[in-house]
């Protein structure tokens, strides 16, 4: 079992990296923790609480953190997930409330309760980890791995330079990187290939009470084709931890541009390294196929016990 803390933001493809970890046996989700980012943290919150009860996680704490960025004025992303965050998705709503406390203390004190056990994956705003790292710099050598979506090494979705989880808070990502750990960063140049297809939806639509989730979240996504459609980026950070071998990973040296007038949020990435001097793993290349078969089968597994 990997033990696994989850910071999101909740978003359509946070839900459907959620549901990656809940039907994936090999996982232990110590806890969830929540970040304004695709909407606010109200929101963020509300969704994580609703698809913990829909997805049986069962006890697993969800707590909620930081609303904005450190220094930053609020980016959202709204047009892309939906007023609620979650599109047409409309999942019952949660009876039990988030745990007491703030995300930062949460994920101090569960990396410091059990130090080189817990993998941390990071798919919205660095901003929660960002002050953990602040607020307690060991941290960096009680997390396992620390492993992000986010970024890019060629170019942005929000803007052309900055991919969305940078740019809403460029000074958070740049305390991430350069805090002694190496990040493992699954960015833009792999997630966009995570894309739903036809033949994907396909399989999708069978999967009982599940569907209900995963078909609305991915055609509110985009169009869906033979060929391509939206992509799922999260999920590709949940994949990293369950099987690393479907992915390319090249050291390098990734710096956070945050003064930039039109490059703000940008990950600059340098490959031309000494491995040992490497802040980052940088995917560059995933296996597609390898990736559905082991998305698929977990919302499969997860389908059988949902009902």
């Amino acid at each position: 079992m990997k033990k696994v803390l989850i910071d999101c933001d909740p978003g359509i493809d946070d839900a459907l990296a959620l549901a990656l970890a809940a039907g994936s046996p090999s996982l232990d989700i110590v806890g969830v923790t929540t970040v304004g980012g695709n909407v606010d943290l109200p929101l963020t919150t509300a969704n994580a609480l609703a698809l913990r009860e829909f997805l049986e996680l069962g006890d697993v704490p969800v707590t909620p953190g930081s609303a904005g960025a450190l220094m930053r004025e609020t980016v959202r992303a709204t047009r892309v997930h939906g007023t609620t965050g979650l599109g047409d998705v409309v999942l019952p709503a949660p009876v039990l409330g988030p745990a007491d406390g703030h995300a930062v203390d949460f994920i101090v004190d569960a990396l410091k309760s059990a130090p080189g056990e817990i993998t941390l994956v990071a798919v919205g705003p660095l901003t929660n980890i960002a002050l953990a790292v602040r607020r307690e710099p060991r941290v960096v050598e009680w997390a396992r791995e620390l492993v992000i979506m986010g970024g890019s090494y060629t170019r942005g979705n929000h803007n052309p330079a900055a991919e969305f989880n940078m740019l809403a808070d460029p000074e958070a990502a740049a305390i991430v990187f350069g805090a002694g750990w190496t990040v493992r960063m699954l960015g833009l140049d792999v997630t966009l290939t995570a894309t739903i297809t036809s033949g994907v939806l396909d399989r999708m639509r069978p999967l009982g009470r599940l569907a209900d989730l995963l078909v609305p979240a991915a055609q509110f996504y985009g169009v869906v084709t033979a060929e391509g459609g939206p992509a799922i980026h999260d999920a590709c950070a949940v994949a990293y931890v369950l099987d690393p071998a479907l992915f390319t990973c090249v050291p390098a040296v990734v710096n956070v541009e945050t003064a930039g007038q039109f490059t703000r949020g940008m990950t600059v990435t340098d490959f031309r390294v000494d491995p040992a001097e490497a802040n980052a793993l940088v995917a560059t290349a995933m296996d597609v196929k390898g990736f559905w078969d082991l998305v698929l089968g977990a919302y499969e597994r997860l389908a059988q016990r949902l009902g």
